[in-house]
């Protein structure tokens, strides 16, 4: 086992642009996606345009080599899923040539663990924006000892929408085998979604759903109950991961409206399952 106190983080690679291949977007992987995710958004389950929360895709890997420029590879099985946050610039489609690149923007060590901000960019075949993604990852039990860089955009739940009635409020069900048929569609094999002895040893009660796959739950709950099952109106997504949902759950999802400017709604809102909070600081906004 790596001696926590021999390891750190490489600060000269803050703000290095590490680029990704090319991702031909393919009608059957967008289809597999929206079922992976029990998706009932028409455009989604015929693969022609994709669930928004498919953005993670095309950059799934090259989040990992981004990563490695700056985090020891001996951290990695520290390492948590802590908040995601996309800003889309037009939905993806089938037939796009997707190409990403990412860099770490900045880390701020802390005494339980260190956060660290990768941001993405992903444009198509003629260099125009798609999408900008900002992952957040934290580093459990190691604290890197200096803050360097930047942080993600805000979006901090405003407590004070709580003394407002909500605007719809969705419960879905996480099948048995969700984290089965999310895994391939997504891309992501890490064990504990799999493996229940894999997800016991990391600390777990049993195999977990993905986070992103959570999210995006969430996603067409926002788009079915506010904005019209029209994806190129969601302009942005962001949430905090809490705590693990279990396959076989249900989740119940409660959105406010927080304002409205410049043509579009923002809505926060937090998502529950077994009467605990799985998701955090939920922020949707949607074109009117």
């Amino acid at each position: 086992m790596a001696d926590l106190s021999e390891l750190s983080f490489n600060a000269a690679a803050v703000g290095k642009w590490v680029p990704g291949e090319d991702f031909p977007v393919e009608r059957d992987r967008i289809v597999a996606y929206a079922e992976a995710t029990n998706d009932p958004i028409a455009a989604h389950r015929t693969g022609e345009i994709a669930p928004p929360v498919f953005a993670i895709v095309p950059m799934f890997q090259s989040l990992v080599v981004t990563t490695m420029e700056v985090v020891p590879y001996q951290l990695i099985p520290r390492v948590v899923h802590g908040e995601q946050h996309f800003r889309f610039h037009r939905p993806i489609r089938a037939g796009d040539v997707l190409s990403a690149r990412s860099r770490v923007i900045g880390y701020t060590g802390k005494e339980k663990g260190t956060p660290g901000v990768v941001h993405a960019e992903v444009r198509d075949a003629d260099g125009e924006l798609v999408n900008e993604q900002w992952v957040t990852f934290f580093f459990r039990g190691f604290d890197a000892g200096e803050s360097v860089g930047d942080s993600a955009p805000d979006h901090t739940f405003d407590e004070s929408l709580r003394d407002s009635a909500p605007v719809a409020t969705v419960t879905q069900h996480v099948d048995d085998d969700q984290t089965f048929r999310y895994s391939p569609a997504a891309g992501d094999p890490m064990p504990i979604h799999l493996d229940e002895e894999a997800a016991k040893a990391a600390g777990l009660p049993g195999i977990i759903a993905h986070g992103l796959c959570t999210m995006a739950f969430t996603s067409w709950a926002a788009l079915t109950e506010l904005g019209a099952s029209d994806t190129g109106r969601l302009r942005e997504l962001a949430v905090r991961f809490a705590k693990p949902v279990l396959p076989g759950q249900d989740i119940t999802s409660t959105f406010w409206r927080r304002r409205t400017a410049d043509g579009a709604s923002i809505y926060q809102y937090e998502t529950v399952a077994a009467g605990d909070v799985v998701i955090k600081d939920g922020w949707a906004r949607i074109s009117d």
